[in-house]
């Protein structure tokens, strides 16, 4: 479906000039962040904001995803949406349990969630709620809410067996730039298997352990010098309980981002044949590699019916149009391989999330929610 022209006229941008109302929006962010929305365990917050909607007029389907979590999707009735408004509700698991809530000083808020993304949720569902109390009841936009992306992805994989979207824009924190590339994922498991033997026998060819730090050490020296535009992160490193005694077993978990047209292809291999070189050095050890997930990066070129809208929303608001690459794996991988052509846009910074210290300006969440209705107007 073609999207109008960019161009929006007088009447709609008068119409657009102080919609968005700042204390329903401060309130709504201080509801997410303060309700514990872990992966997998999201029902509290789902049952907060499908309630939300529907005292503000909008009708929020529940697209289940397991037996207790769904995903909420407001689809005007009898509209063709062209573009999906998406943002996830879970975060990663508080980094202390006791002090993960909404903190406020000045114009900064701070809490689990507050970059990634319930900053991004909560503007995305400002700009849509005050579009429907303006009268508009047939939005060529839907509103999503998925589950999972920090963990399974469960979520996006849900919609994606039941909706099609042609565009969608998703709330990941890129400071407010518009990023019409991502990276591309690989999320490896390293294995080593051995024999468990009193450690006073112990020998660094018998020891898992041994076997995969050497291994590691093999990975890192191929990242730095034959692909340094890659970046990997060695997020787990696991061994047998063993006691007085040499492990049997040794795991390790990297994440790896490949910038969008890395050879990702090539790279796997690369990593398959490091991990034969080791095994044939230490033969008396199992040694294994996994490629859990893979997900190819892509790039959008800078043209189409919702891109030259939002070029034309970031000049109406005096912004620059610097288009950048996401650094980061998101639902928009899983978008663009089901033929969806995802943008990623949002509120927050990404050095910000996953910290302790997260945190976010109040003003950009405003923005955010004035960018994502002046972009919906132009839609119309």
């Amino acid at each position: 479906m073609d999207g109008p022209s960019p161009a929006v006229s007088e009447a709609k941008m008068a119409e657009q000039n102080q919609a968005i109302n700042p204390q329903r929006l401060r309130r709504l962010l201080r509801q997410l962040i303060d309700i514990y929305s872990p992966s997998g365990k999201e029902e509290d917050v789902l049952a907060y904001l499908h309630s939300y909607l529907q005292k503000n007029g909008l009708s929020a389907k529940r697209q289940s995803v397991d037996d207790s979590r769904y995903n909420l999707i407001v689809i005007p009735a009898d509209t063709d949406a062209s573009v999906a408004l998406i943002g996830h509700l879970d975060t990663v698991v508080a980094y202390d349990l006791e002090n993960y809530g909404y903190k406020e000083q000045d114009d900064l808020v701070s809490g689990l969630g507050t970059a990634d993304m319930k900053s991004g949720c909560a503007a995305m569902i400002e700009a849509y709620v005050s579009l429907w109390e303006a009268g508009h009841q047939h939005l060529p936009v839907a509103l999503v809410m998925v589950v999972g992306e920090e963990e399974e992805g469960d979520g996006a994989k849900r919609l994606l067996e039941e909706y099609h979207f042609p565009w969608a824009i998703i709330a990941e924190p890129t400071d407010l730039n518009p990023c019409l590339s991502c990276y591309g994922y690989m999320e490896v498991q390293l294995s080593v298997k051995g024999k468990r033997v009193h450690a006073s026998l112990a020998s660094r060819d018998q020891n898992p352990i041994e076997t995969m730090l050497g291994l590691l050490l093999h990975i890192s020296h191929y990242m730095v010098n034959d692909r340094p535009e890659v970046i990997y992160n060695i997020r787990n490193l696991l061994s047998t309980q063993a006691g007085f005694a040499v492990p049997d077993w040794c795991e390790a978990w990297l994440d790896v981002h490949l910038p969008p047209h890395a050879p990702i292809g090539d790279i796997s291999l690369e990593l398959e044949e490091i991990v034969d070189r080791v095994q044939k050095e230490s033969p008396q050890v199992d040694t294994n590699i996994r490629l859990a997930t893979i997900e190819a990066g892509y790039e959008l070129p800078e043209r189409g019916s919702v891109i030259e809208a939002l070029q034309a929303t970031y000049s109406r608001h005096s912004l620059a149009w610097e288009p950048r690459p996401f650094p980061s794996h998101s639902d928009a991988n899983q978008l663009w391989a089901s033929g969806v052509k995802p943008i990623l846009l949002g509120p927050g910074q990404l050095d910000k999330a996953h910290a302790p210290e997260e945190s976010i300006s109040f003003q950009q969440v405003v923005d955010a929610a004035e960018l994502y209705r002046d972009l919906i107007i132009s839609l119309l």
